[in-house]
């Protein structure tokens, strides 16, 4: 029988006390001491398991406090005279820690790397991005001398798939006394990540708190009005029971409304029947055909819906928050162009959330940030506008932006002085925006190739934000209604708060060489072996071979079930498939045939040609402006006669394609000039009326039918033969048979499926680094002695120094000797090709390179990628990037002196897209300048390179 608590005994007091005194006397007592607040117990307990010399993965919601044991990592390093890293994802959040960081140690004891930035590299506490730490150990740099303690800030970013394999790499090789703070977001396999954190790092304790210190209130907003999204009178914080972290995924929520403080607010429930009413009448009922007809307007996530509700305006909605005080407020628009026009909407609408006071604050800091940047720039970074917006309390904050001008959005945020501020995700990784309130405007975003639904562990990232501590009681989360919203499904998301963190990790060249460098062959692949990666696939492993002896005790009984008095039905059943099978094959090849020619037909258009697009983006008449006749699918580059510059591939015609015309292109044609494409567009229009010839007749359509006999339909006419002449082929029962036989079947593909996934599983990652090591062997990087012992060649020692997601490109454009006869400005522009990504929408026809030395290089460059990628095809190795050429002009115009406004004029770069393209330009150009034994001209030319294209707003950018 439980009891209350009675009153604190004397000797309980003299015990509390006894404790008190003795922690005061330890290092965390005098860190206690430092601070202004109580440490929760999730931070306390933490704490101490780094106190008594134990690893720590904290996982904890966002603004729950995680960093403050990173904060005590660097404490007890000081205290005893070590070294401290703070690593973080991105420079952004590197630059946020450096100056909290400085402004409480001082100066001199902090200092900063971020690739392209070095201040203070030998101080006893070095922030930097994960990336510069994983270069020392490869490099084993000094600076890893006396180091005590590694915080790994936002460590969940290792599920990143372009960039995460850097986290394990850090968590592998660094020596085994580092004691290691690793700070995650709530996921649901944090005991999986803690138990391999202890496998490779040693004793870890791993910290959960799903309790967040502001509760998170979660609302929608129904025009002007805000709705509370669930019933119940409490937070969700409050109501989640223990455990209850991993409920189903929005789709599978059609019952959330059942389950005890999760009732899905009945008014918008009845909202979302009403518009499916409203939409089912309109489409069925009177004025259906009207409505039907109705063009689809811009924010409107499907044609012709409706909705009762009149969705509310950006200024708005702004205003509507206000009027609630729930400002300051940041507003999610997973678009950059969106976030520019929030603020610009919210300008042309006279909206004013600061007082004059603020005003003047605001003015004197803007105009102390800009007083470096060159008056010539500010019109082109669109300064004025920027500043008029932050006047009024609004910003946008996007990788388009400058450096400078995030920072000073960041820094205005936080001290209170603007109050709405519209952002891209990127702003919920890690950056220290804390806001009472956070809007999404929707809950889809573009992934670069589609429109997809933001997932549960997004949804919990950004609303994250929602709640200062210590400033608010309460945070609030608030979706906008838009029509089809499903309310249930928007409570799935907010009632799911943790999310899976899987591993990324896969050998690269560089990591390959720079382990068989250091540990030779046979340690290497112990070393990879101990990824978190194969750590995860080997406990599936265990879950998979349980599955597949369940799976063959069921075989043996359908077996059973399909015996035949007749004869062996197991062996009738194959010859069922077999020519089921062999029909499939027929058909296929069919299709295979149709698609070669198609190929064969895109790769034969010649510049002039004039084809028939019959679908795709851009349907319609094209005139080819270039081949493309060497690549595996052939896209050539056309313009269609509404002037748009597009790529046709084999997914925008139904066959093969035939000129149907022709035209002579001029040699003046200029395709980035309007009026050029215009004229272009009108001798197109002209020379299909004069010239247009009779459609050429159809291909017979059973070609590809013909293309598979005799041998295809030859083999089928046998396996008919042989099915008849069995005995089975005459039991009355045969159909019968034949359902379990195809039960037995299906289960066996399953059942072979599982175990080729547990071989699959078993040493994946070595045997991919196997691969690598063939790869580098079959370019010379490495070297096998007559005893089969490998080397690193002089070549393969000049790739452990070069990293990159194109890092064995880049080794082979050295060593091909792109770089001879070049200049420096030609240099830089050269190695913008080799990390440059344009987004895919981006990409258009390869422009002419400003010299011909340059052009040489860049088809150097582009013959050994092909050349690799074929290499890696053979190899499944993922393939290396093509390089991209848009970058090739505003880099060489910039080394040239040109003012910033001329690099950026008929591109569609943002400014701060710019300036972050060129210091990635400066990172590989200082890369290749240290290389051992490179070839000391080409050293020299990077370096002049470097100090070309580092000045202006390039040179200016604060700390980063």
């Amino acid at each position: 029988m439980s009891s209350q608590p009675g009153p604190e005994s004397p000797s309980d007091r003299y015990r509390a006390s006894v404790e008190r005194a003795a922690e005061a006397k330890t290092y965390l007592g005098g860190f206690i001491r430092s601070l202004e607040f109580e440490l929760d117990d999730f931070q306390r307990e933490a704490c101490l398991s780094l106190q008594a010399g134990r690893g720590v993965l904290v996982a904890a919601p966002t603004g729950a406090g995680k960093t403050i044991v990173g904060e005590f990592a660097i404490y007890l390093a000081l205290q005893r005279g070590l070294k401290a890293f703070y690593t973080t994802p991105i420079k952004a959040l590197s630059n946020q820690k450096y100056s909290e960081l400085a402004a409480k140690y001082g100066p001199a004891q902090v200092g900063l790397l971020t690739g392209d930035t070095s201040i203070n590299g030998d101080a006893s506490v070095v922030v930097m991005t994960t990336e510069v730490l994983r270069n020392m150990l490869y490099a084993d740099s000094d600076t890893l001398d006396d180091l005590g303690f590694v915080v790994m800030d936002e460590v969940h970013y290792l599920a990143d798939r372009f960039r995460g394999a850097v986290w394990e790499e850090v968590i592998i090789h660094l020596p085994s006394e580092v004691q290691v703070v690793s700070l995650s977001a709530t996921v649901s396999n944090a005991e999986e990540f803690g138990a391999w954190l202890d496998t490779v790092r040693g004793q870890t304790d791993v910290i959960v708190s799903e309790h967040r210190p502001v509760p998170l209130w979660q609302h929608v907003m129904v025009g002007r009005k805000i709705v509370d999204l669930f019933a119940g009178d409490t937070s969700f914080d409050e109501i989640a029971p223990a455990g209850e972290s991993e409920v189903s995924a929005p789709a599978d929520t059609a019952d959330l409304s059942t389950r005890a403080g999760f009732e899905v607010n009945p008014e918008l429930l009845s909202m979302a029947r009403a518009e499916s009413q409203m939409n089912f009448r309109g489409r069925f009922g009177h004025g259906g055909r009207n409505q039907r007809r109705q063009p689809r307007q811009h924010d409107e996530p499907q044609a012709g819906q409706r909705s009762p509700v009149r969705k509310a305006s950006r200024p708005q909605v702004i205003a509507s928050l206000d009027r609630q005080d729930l400002l300051p407020a940041i507003t999610f628009i997973f678009s950059r162009a969106g976030c520019d026009a929030a603020v610009a909407q919210c300008v042309s609408a006279g909206l004013w959330l600061t007082t004059e006071q603020e005003q003047l604050i605001i003015a004197q800091r803007v105009d102390e940030a800009a007083q470096d940047i060159p008056s010539d720039d500010l019109d082109v970074l669109g300064f004025w506008s920027w500043r008029d917006g932050l006047l009024r309390g609004l910003a946008a904050h996007h990788a388009g932006m400058l450096p400078t001008f995030k920072e000073v959005v960041e820094k205005l945020f936080v001290d209170g002085l603007v109050k709405a501020v519209f952002a891209t995700e990127t702003l919920a990784l890690g950056v220290n925006m804390p806001a009472r309130c956070v809007v999404l405007e929707k809950l889809d975003k573009f992934n670069g190739e589609a429109h997809v639904n933001i997932t549960a562990g997004e949804y919990t990232q950004l609303t994250g934000r929602a709640g200062r501590r210590g400033i608010d009681v309460e945070g609030h989360a608030v979706v906008l209604w838009q029509p089809g919203t499903d309310p249930a499904a928007v409570a799935g998301l907010a009632s799911r708060r943790t999310y899976p963190l899987n591993s990324s990790f896969r050998p690269t060249y560089n990591m390959s060489i720079n382990l068989l460098a250091q540990f030779g062959r046979p340690r290497a692949r112990e070393i990879l072996e101990s990824s978190f990666a194969q750590f995860q696939a080997d406990r599936s492993v265990v879950g998979l071979a349980k599955q597949v002896r369940s799976r063959e005790e069921s075989l043996a009984g359908f077996s059973k079930a399909m015996t035949c008095h007749l004869g062996d039905f197991t062996e009738y059943s194959r010859l069922r498939r077999a020519l089921a099978d062999a029909e499939n094959m027929a058909s296929k090849s069919s299709s295979r045939a149709r698609k070669s020619l198609t190929e064969d037909s895109l790769s034969r258009l010649l510049p002039g040609d004039v084809v028939d697009v019959p679908t795709g983006r851009a349907p319609g008449l094209a005139v080819v402006l270039s081949s493309d006749h060497e690549s595996r699918e052939p896209r050539p580059a056309v313009m269609t006669l509404d002037n748009q510059l597009r790529r046709i591939g084999i997914h925008d015609v139904d066959g093969p394609v035939s000129p149907i015309t022709r035209i002579r292109i001029p040699k003046s044609f200029n395709a980035k000039l309007p009026k050029s494409r215009r004229d272009l567009a009108s001798s197109v229009r002209n020379a299909v009326r004069e010239n247009r010839p009779p459609a050429p007749p159809r291909r017979n359509e059973d070609f590809g039918r013909a293309a598979a006999l005799p041998n295809q339909e030859k083999k089928i006419a046998e396996l008919r033969r042989e099915l008849r002449a069995h005995p089975c082929h005459g039991c009355s029962e045969r159909e019968d048979h034949a359902r379990w036989s195809e039960r037995w079947w299906k289960l066996r593909q399953e059942t072979d499926g599982l175990v080729r996934q547990i071989q699959g599983r078993t040493n994946t990652i070595a045997k991919t680094f196997d691969r690598v090591c063939g790869v580098l062997t079959s370019y010379g990087y490495l070297e096998t002695s007559d005893a089969g012992v490998l080397s690193i060649s002089p070549d393969g020692q000049r790739l452990r120094r070069i990293y990159g997601e194109k890092d064995l490109l880049i080794s082979q454009s050295l060593r091909m000797g792109a770089f001879g006869d070049l200049d420096a400005a030609e240099v830089a522009a050269l190695v913008s090709v080799l990390v440059y990504q344009a987004k895919r929408e981006d990409r258009g026809l390869r422009p002419k390179m400003p010299s011909v030395s340059l052009e040489s290089a860049v088809d150097t460059v582009v013959r050994e990628w092909s050349a690799l990628e074929d290499v890696e095809e053979a190899n499944k190795l993922p393939l290396t990037g093509e390089p991209e050429l848009g970058l090739v002009w505003p880099i060489f115009k910039w080394a040239k002196g040109r003012h910033l406004q001329d690099v950026l004029s008929g591109t569609e770069l943002a400014a701060g897209d710019f300036v972050r393209w060129v210091k990635q330009v400066i990172d590989l150009l200082d890369q290749l300048a240290k290389i051992p034994n490179l070839d000391p001209r080409v050293a020299r030319l990077c370096g002049d390179a470097i100090k070309l294209v580092k000045r202006g707003v390039v040179a200016y950018s604060s700390v980063a």
